[in-house]
């Protein structure tokens, strides 16, 4: 049963930093695309960034120079490094992977840049 686990999300200062943890089961994270989504207050969810199963990555033009994705194959986990934060990336922060056709998500995790 393919099931994700976010945490790390917190309240943070505007320039501060937060790393994202997407624990996953019922699959290999290298062995698929997978990806962190974003839903701000009053926005759609989007895609913030993506790591492919050959270490290939794609961000969004708003975090890239500040995010880095990246996964650990040992512990099955991806990784979401966001660094220099700002209040424009208060959301709540999804992961994602599509396997044998079906999309899954987490629950998400809660980050507030505020001061």
């Amino acid at each position: 049963q393919v099931q994700l686990v976010e945490s790390g999300g917190d309240l943070v200062q505007p320039g501060g930093s937060l790393r994202l943890y997407c624990t996953a089961s019922g699959f290999t994270v290298s062995d698929y695309a997978m990806s962190w989504y974003r839903q701000g207050p009053g926005k759609d969810r989007a895609l913030v960034a993506i790591i492919y199963p050959g270490r290939g990555t794609n961000y969004a033009d708003s975090v890239k120079g500040r995010f880095t994705i990246s996964r650990d194959h040992a512990k099955n986990t991806v990784y979401l490094q966001m660094n220099s934060l700002e209040p424009e990336d208060t959301a709540v922060y999804y992961c994602s992977v599509n396997v044998r056709k079906l999309n899954y998500w987490g629950q998400g995790t809660q980050v507030t840049v505020s001061s």
